[in-house]
């Protein structure tokens, strides 16, 4: 089984001024906003990998790619027992896309983190 980053979220005091930065700042890497909601966007090169979000600055949203549905149900259970709390039980997350898997809890410090798989099971 191999896992990596799938994508990264923090919240930023100023949405439109963060947004403008980092799309100045990552442009050079080829970087740019591929999903904007207004109060939250997705950046990236194919896939949107950083997410900006308006909010509290400091909370940190992490997310690990998981190579099946089974890894994200394990994900959970083993951060539970670790001590995690739950922030969305494994299901389909359809707003995202058809095959959105994914599992949310909390750490102790209160970040958000996620395990996912984009697969069709």
């Amino acid at each position: 089984m191999t896992t990596s980053i799938d994508h990264i979220g923090i919240n930023v005091k100023d949405y439109d001024k963060s947004k403008a930065f980092y799309t100045a700042a990552l442009k050079p890497f080829g970087i740019t906003v591929l999903q904007d909601y207004g109060v939250a966007c997705g950046m990236g090169g194919d896939f949107p990998f950083l997410w900006l979000s308006a909010g509290d600055a400091g909370h940190v949203h992490l997310a690990f790619r998981a190579d099946s549905r089974k890894a994200v149900d394990a994900f959970y259970n083993a951060a539970l027992k670790a001590g995690g709390k739950d922030d969305g039980k494994p299901g389909l997350r359809a707003d995202y896309h058809a095959n959105y898997y994914a599992a949310y809890v909390l750490d102790a410090d209160g970040h958000n983190i996620e395990a996912v798989c984009h697969d069709a099971e």
